[in-house]
């Protein structure tokens, strides 16, 4: 039987911190499916599509990572792609006060769920999205922070 997680966020964008908990999660399971929790009220900073295609370009010829769109509960995209388990990223404390609550939250309402918190490596725990927004907007580069090959520019 295939072992297959759900990696959900908005992942704008998707940065070197992000593609560190896929590399650990292919470790765990036979595939990856990042999904992009998508919400029509917020305005992102990268527009759905050009996430989708930032993404699909880092594991371009992956067999083992899917990348797809939601705009459901985590726990019915999991269900309706065929994953067991949602991946969830820790970077510190904060992280797992409000992953706990979310992993109680789907255990309660999708019982047949389970989910795998991942540690960040302490070499990219420091990054995320909106600290490559907040550089971006104001002239800082953010090529170290995004996965290799990246230009930012590219998908705004």
């Amino acid at each position: 039987m295939l072992r297959v997680a759900i990696f959900p966020g908005s992942f704008d964008p998707f940065t070197r911190g992000h593609e560190a908990v896929v590399e650990e999660a292919l470790r765990l399971f036979d595939k990856v499916i990042i999904a992009i929790g998508y919400n029509p009220v917020k305005r992102g900073f990268l527009t759905i599509e050009a996430r989708q295609r930032l993404i699909e370009k880092v594991y371009e010829g992956n067999e083992r990572v899917e990348v797809s769109t939601y705009t459901t509960l985590t726990g019915t995209e999991a269900q309706r792609l065929g994953a067991t388990t949602i991946i969830r990223s820790l970077r510190n404390a904060t992280d797992f006060e409000y992953e706990r609550t979310m992993e109680r939250a789907n255990r309660e309402i999708f019982p047949e769920l389970r989910t795998v918190m991942l540690l960040a490596s302490p070499s990219v725990e420091h990054i995320s999205s909106s600290l490559v927004r907040e550089l971006h907007t104001f002239g800082h580069p953010t090529e170290g922070l995004l996965p290799e090959g990246i230009a930012l520019e590219e998908y705004l």
